[in-house]
């Protein structure tokens, strides 16, 4: 496995020559279809690649983050990142990760909680080499009629009730609306291979089964031998054995106004020494020798958490920016030393937004 130089935000970081070793080394993988095809397709020319949200709320929260890191590293390795925001799978629910049916909501919200994901998407990705795209451009324009001609003629009872996400539903029960999801996930996939030079789509494990239904919609419409993938991420979880992503307040969101970035700050820099390593690899874009050297620095030093600070500071400025970096730990070092007088009123709201933070951080920045 070899490594080569990659230049992001003016630092150079060491990477694998290919794209899918890096995710390895990473532990970004879980399940790909055909894994020979998709490294010799990426290793020649770039691919279009997609994830997709659905704007059940008007905010992402680092659990979103999983996927889409994926999606980053696509990009800067050259590949062109297309985000579907799911104005139209959006508008019924997709059935995965529930026992019951999603409650539906109107329009208007959707489309609110559209524009705030979209600018949230910029601020992660850019403007250049990126792509973002909504699917009820396509989907609301398919009649009853031409959906069941043209698309659902092409699913069987038998394969759809095979597929993880809708047989963890069949005791508690499932709508047809939330049933025919797959069937939508499966036209966006094809519509983005047709229309936008999408080869690959990328998601959590939950969407196993729906990335694999777009990719036999694929083949059965595009022939055998089309150029379709599909991959997905493991599982986050802590060394605990509980879910990643949340904390004491609950879910820890992208939008500053739900969490401050201060309390952003504070959740990376309070994970366990057992997990700093696996998040700085998903989660940051430093090369392995310097997360090896923090990793070691936190075994010889724990007091000091320097892997923590260091997790802490580049997903902050990540999703917030340098600015945001520097003022959550200011605010880190005065509320510790007890020195709240200093801090501005404005400082001083960041820190109570979101109510479930602390007076002071779990723990000192040295």
């Amino acid at each position: 496995m070899h490594l080569v130089e990659l230049n992001v935000g003016g630092n150079r970081y060491g990477r694998c020559d290919n794209i899918i070793d890096e995710l390895a080394w990473r532990g970004a993988l879980n399940q790909m279809t055909d894994e020979d095809g998709l490294r010799e397709l990426t290793a020649k020319e770039h691919i279009g690649v997609y994830c997709g949200t659905d704007p059940t709320g008007d905010s992402l929260h680092v659990g979103h983050l999983i996927p889409f890191m994926i999606l980053k590293r696509f990009q800067q390795f050259g590949h062109h990142p297309v985000i579907l925001i799911g104005g139209g799978t959006g508008a019924i629910g997709d059935p995965s990760g529930r026992n019951s049916e999603r409650v539906l909501q109107t329009m208007d919200v959707i489309h609110d909680n559209e524009q705030k994901l979209t600018d949230q998407m910029v601020k992660l990705f850019g403007t250049d080499n990126f792509t973002i795209v909504n699917n009820y451009d396509w989907l609301s324009k398919i009649s009853l009629l031409d959906f069941l001609r043209d698309y659902g003629k092409l699913f069987t009872i038998n394969n759809m009730l095979n597929k993880e996400v809708v047989a963890s539903r069949l005791e508690s029960g499932i709508s047809y609306t939330e049933f025919t999801y797959q069937i939508l996930q499966s036209v966006d996939f094809l519509t983005l291979f047709r229309n936008n030079g999408v080869h690959l789509q990328i998601g959590g494990a939950d969407q196993w089964g729906n990335i694999t239904a777009g990719i036999d919609l694929i083949h059965r419409l595009e022939g055998a031998d089309a150029q379709a993938f599909g991959l997905t991420n493991p599982l986050m979880l802590k060394s605990d054995g509980t879910k990643f992503g949340k904390s004491a307040g609950g879910a820890v969101w992208l939008d500053p106004k739900k969490t401050s970035p201060y309390e952003f700050y504070q959740f990376w820099y309070n994970q366990d020494d057992a997990d700093v390593e696996k998040f700085l690899k998903f989660f940051t874009f430093l090369s392995k020798d310097e997360i090896a050297e923090l990793v070691q620095a936190t075994k010889d030093h724990p007091e000091k958490r320097a892997a923590q600070r260091r997790l802490a500071e580049e997903v902050t400025e990540f999703v917030h920016g340098k600015a945001a970096v520097q003022e959550a730990e200011n605010i880190s070092r005065a509320l510790f030393s007890g020195d709240v007088a200093s801090l501005t009123a404005t400082k001083l709201s960041r820190v109570l937004n979101g109510c479930q933070v602390p007076l002071r951080p779990q723990r000192p920045l040295t």
